[in-house]
C-alpha cells in the first residue's frame, strides 16, 4: 500500500498534468491543499471506492472549488476516476469541469465555486445528520482569502449555535488570494483568534505534514458541543520552486518549458 506522502506527490503529478493539458486551471491553491486533501481522503474520512455512492458516508465539501483538480487526483487515486481523464480536465463532456459538479462527477458531495458558500452548505449536512441521529461526519475545505466572505463568519455563527461538533472546517491558510496577498487585499487575520470568539474549537498545523494534519483531525472527533476549525499553514504552489508563494499563480496554465520543470521536481513523467 502506497504511503499518503507518495499518494500526495503522485496527485500533484495529476494537478500539474490536468493543467498543462488544459492549458488553464489554478495550480497555486490546488498544490497547496494537495496534503491536506490527501490525508482526509486516506488516513480521515470514511470513503472509499466502494461507498463512493452511499449517502451513509462522511462527506467532503470543496468550498474552494477553483481547486478542484485536487479532489480529481484523490478520486483517481481511490479508484473512482480513470487516470486517463486527467487530459481531459476543462474540456467539453469531460467529468473533470473547472468546479466540481456534483451531477455529472461521482463521488463530488457539492457542485462549489461561488467562493463562501462550502461552509453553510457543509453546516446543513452536519445539522441533518445530528437531527436525523446519524453519526458521519462532514468536512470543508476553505480559502484564507475566501475567508473575506462575510457569509462564512454568518455561517461560523450558525455552526456554534446548533453546537454542530460533527462538522470539520479546514482553511488553507497559504496568505494569498487571486489579486495577491490577503494582507493587501483585506487582512483577515488573526483568523484563529476570530473563530474561537465565535465558539469554535482551533487547532494550528503545518499544512504540509500529513501526520499532524491526520493527528489533528482525528482529535476535532472527540471534541463534543462545537466545531472545530483546522488553521492548515501552507505555501500556495507547495511542490514546485518558481510557483511557491507567487501571486501570479493562482490562476494560469503552464507552457512545455513550465510543465517539464514541474514534473521533473515532483518526480513525474512528462508523458504528455
Amino acid at each position: 500500500m502506497k504511503s499518503t506522502e507518495l499518494i500526495a506527490r503522485k496527485m500533484r503529478q495529476n494537478i500539474v498534468r490536468m493543467i498543462h493539458s488544459a492549458n488553464s486551471g489554478h495550480p497555486g491553491g490546488s498544490l497547496s491543499c494537495a496534503d491536506i486533501v490527501a490525508a482526509l481522503y486516506f488516513n480521515v474520512m470514511h470513503i472509499s471506492k466502494e461507498n463512493i455512492n452511499d449517502v451513509s458516508r462522511d462527506k467532503f465539501i470543496l468550498s474552494k472549488g477553483h481547486a478542484s483538480e485536487t479532489v480529481y487526483a484523490a478520486l483517481i487515486e481511490m479508484g473512482v476516476l480513470e487516470e486517463s481523464e486527467v487530459y481531459t480536465f476543462r474540456k467539453m463532456g469531460s467529468r473533470l469541469q473547472g468546479h466540481p459538479n456534483m451531477q455529472h462527477c461521482p463521488g463530488i458531495d457539492m457542485s462549489t465555486g461561488s467562493l463562501g458558500q462550502g461552509l453553510s452548505v457543509g453546516i446543513g449536512m452536519s445539522l441533518a445528520n445530528k437531527l436525523d441521529g446519524n453519526d458521519f461526519r462532514t468536512y470543508v475545505l476553505a480559502g484564507d482569502g475566501e475567508c473575506q466572505e462575510g457569509m462564512i463568519w454568518e455561517a461560523a455563527m450558525a455552526a456554534a449555535y446548533y453546537k454542530l461538533d460533527n462538522l470539520l472546517l479546514i482553511i488553507d491558510n497559504n496568505g494569498l488570494q487571486s489579486d495577491g496577498f490577503n494582507e493587501d487585499v483585506m487582512n483577515i487575520q488573526p483568523l484563529g483568534k476570530k473563530f474561537d470568539s465565535f465558539g469554535w474549537n482551533v487547532f494550528g498545523v503545518d499544512g504540509h505534514d500529513i501526520d499532524v494534519i491526520t493527528q489533528a483531525c482525528k482529535m476535532a472527533e472527540t471534541v463534543k458541543g462545537k466545531p472545530t476549525v483546522i488553521i492548515a499553514q501552507t505555501v500556495k504552489g507547495k511542490g514546485v520552486d518558481f510557483m511557491e508563494n507567487q501571486p501570479g499563480w493562482h490562476g494560469r496554465g503552464m507552457n512545455d518549458e513550465e510543465f517539464a520543470s514541474a514534473m521533473k521536481q515532483l518526480g513525474g513523467d512528462t508523458d504528455d
